[in-house]
């Protein structure tokens, strides 16, 4: 049995065009300040300060780069950003799921209660002062541990994952491994995590972007600089201006460094974008898959 082609009426062709062209302005108001900040980091600083970039780099140029280098802190808070993200990242997704699953099965005794206490949390919350007293009477303060146990659970992550493994791992595979003889650990580990390689990606990419984007913590439980994340580092330069000599042991590196100082912005919000952009790509197909199980309605 033969079907006719459908054809698009004019009007759907209208609105194909609007939808198109403004997710082509919309593409274009995101990738053009990611060009422009690139470009502007690679390019001649009296170019750059002149308003010559507009789109490509003019008078190529790694000075930038190579006084990042040269600054201690630069390189340390780069580190420290790094081990604030993979590990916080890690624990929180560790007790993401830890708490997620036992809430999506329905045999949990007082399960709506805990569930209310979740979200009583996301609602209220005790303050700043409150949080800093526990963190101080716990003993983490300038350690790196006040960076990672204060953000390490998010109650709407928690809330996704508790859907997805409602939608994903049914009752019945838990009474078939009961059956089996699967203890309830054994089952977690055995059954439900293989099955849910997607939302433990999303749990490790959100938590992940938000540990590396994250300053705010530091600045009040940190006073160690060789604790500081980059984003601290970041913002001693981009909003105070502040560049410690002490950090450049060569004078003409720091004359140098002063002389970069609009280009070396530039060239530090690329060093903050990297790794978040080099990430995504490998859990992009899990995230999609995951985000969307996750937020249906089980």
């Amino acid at each position: 049995m033969s079907t006719a082609a459908t054809q698009d009426t004019r009007s759907d062709r209208i609105v194909s065009a609007c939808i198109y062209t403004a997710l082509g302005l919309f593409c274009l108001a995101v990738l053009y300040p990611i060009v422009y900040v690139l470009s502007a980091s690679v390019s001649n600083t009296k170019k750059v300060a002149a308003g010559e970039v507009w789109l490509w780099p003019v008078g190529f140029t790694l000075d930038a780069y190579k006084a990042i280098f040269d600054y201690k802190s630069i390189v340390s808070g780069f580190g420290n950003s790094v081990y604030y993200a993979v590990v916080g990242a890690v624990v929180a997704t560790v007790l993401t799921l830890l708490a997620a699953y036992p809430l999506s099965r329905k045999g949990l005794p007082g399960k709506g209660l805990i569930m209310a206490a979740f979200v009583f949390t996301m609602m209220f919350s005790g303050g700043l002062i409150p949080t800093y007293l526990v963190v101080d009477k716990l003993g983490l303060l300038n350690t790196r541990w006040a960076i990672i146990l204060p953000a390490a659970l998010a109650v709407w992550n928690v809330i996704i994952t508790r859907t997805y493994f409602m939608v994903t791992i049914p009752e019945e595979l838990v009474e078939a491994g009961k059956v089996d003889g699967c203890s309830d650990f054994g089952f977690f580990w055995r059954i439900v995590l293989p099955l849910s390689k997607p939302i433990i990606a999303v749990n490790l990419l959100f938590y992940a972007v938000g540990q590396w984007n994250s300053f705010f913590n530091a600045l009040i439980y940190l006073t160690n600089e060789q604790l500081f994340p980059l984003q601290v580092i970041l913002r001693q330069i981009l909003i105070q201006s502040k560049v410690d000599p002490s950090q450049m042991p060569d004078t003409s590196k720091l004359i140098q460094l002063k002389e970069l100082q609009q280009q070396l912005k530039y060239s530090l919000i690329v060093i903050g974008m990297i790794p978040p952009l080099l990430v995504y790509p490998f859990v992009q197909k899990h995230f999609v898959k995951g985000a969307m199980i996750g937020s249906l309605k089980g």
